[in-house]
């Protein structure tokens, strides 16, 4: 018979694992609360750290325990009603504006695309391949992180033998699991080979370099120019991030995360005047209140009569081959290299 343990441990992500591993070693090591616990108590730990953890800190801290609870058999001590009413009173008394992640824009993406660019040759000329194997591995990331608005996540997990790319056209990339993907159906992302700051350009010339043909697409690279067997972890990918965005001079950093690219591709498609549709499609959303937290529309447009309102449309235009909305616009030096 089949092991019924590899398919149990198979249904919940790696990433969610661990963070509520993380959830639950915090509850009862470092807090001390015994487990399992009771309602009183779990609501004792709310109260203890209401005013040091923010509301959505404390709900997933919430989804760990009872989730611990359930895969151990015992009751779920967070739908008592003591719970729900700590946790009610705390985001009255606690509330907090969301932060949410600096959109890159383009203008800043094509910065950071010309600096990796002039990186990887000066490397090259230096000789220096563990850099120059770097600056490829990061400019790929980048470029593909924004344009297909990658989670983080999604990025890191992408393998070389789901990538398939159609040199001068676009390619391919396979995604077995993804957030919105609640069925682990995969998803099939098609990327747009363009003329600037090309996605598949960048990717093409990271795998030449790194001769990679199976495992995880984006990897560690030791200081030694070796690159790692696995997948960059999670917890590094913010810190590269901003360390790129570093070197290429971009302002302030520190308020990227790795949701940037991802917005940054959200917006400059609003600006172009995608329907919410074909972005929601695009992306990779199930819902519209997910899509709405990531555009920024104008709250006054309507007040000045509406002239300034971004004008929505149906996007066709010059990606027909992958039949999704058009990448291009020559305002801002990006196109399609197929019509």
């Amino acid at each position: 018979m089949a092991d019924i343990d590899t398919y149990l441990e198979a249904a919940t992500r790696a990433s969610t694992k661990r963070t509520y591993a993380g959830a639950v070693r915090h509850f009862e090591v470092e807090a001390g609360r015994p487990l399992p616990a009771t309602g009183e108590q779990v609501a004792q730990y709310l109260a203890d750290y209401a005013g040091q953890l923010a509301v959505p800190t404390l709900r997933h801290r919430l989804a760990a325990l009872a989730q611990w609870h359930r895969d151990q058999g015992f009751a779920d001590p967070t739908k008592t009603p003591i719970v729900r009413k700590v946790f009610r009173g705390i985001r009255t008394l606690h509330p907090r504006l969301e932060r949410q992640a600096t959109p890159l824009q383009l203008v800043h993406l094509g910065r950071v695309a010309d600096a990796l660019d002039h990186a990887v040759h000066e490397a090259d000329a230096a000789c220096d391949a563990g850099a120059a194997l770097r600056h490829r591995r990061d400019r790929a990331l980048v470029l593909l992180g924004f344009w297909r608005a990658f989670r983080g996540d999604e990025l890191l997990r992408l393998q070389a033998e789901h990538v398939q790319i159609d040199p001068g056209k676009g390619m391919t990339c396979f995604l077995p699991q993804s957030k919105g993907d609640r069925e682990n159906l995969g998803r099939t992302c098609k990327v747009p080979a363009l003329t600037r700051w090309c996605p598949v350009g960048a990717t093409t010339d990271w795998l030449a370099a790194s001769g990679l043909t199976s495992g995880p697409l984006l990897r560690p690279i030791n200081r030694w120019g070796q690159l790692g067997e696995g997948e960059l972890h999670p917890n590094s990918f913010v810190p590269l991030l901003r360390s790129i965005f570093t070197d290429a001079g971009l302002p302030a950093p520190a308020g990227y995360s790795g949701h940037s690219l991802r917005r940054g591709f959200a917006g400059w498609a609003e600006s172009q005047g995608w329907d919410l549709k074909s972005l929601m499609d695009y992306v990779g959303w199930r819902d519209v209140q997910s899509a709405m937290r990531y555009l920024e529309p104008d709250p006054f447009a309507r007040l000045r009569g509406g002239d300034d309102q971004p004008k929505r449309q149906s996007a066709g235009g010059s990606l027909r081959a992958t039949g999704r909305p058009g990448l291009g616009a020559p305002q801002d030096g990006i196109e399609a290299s197929v019509d």
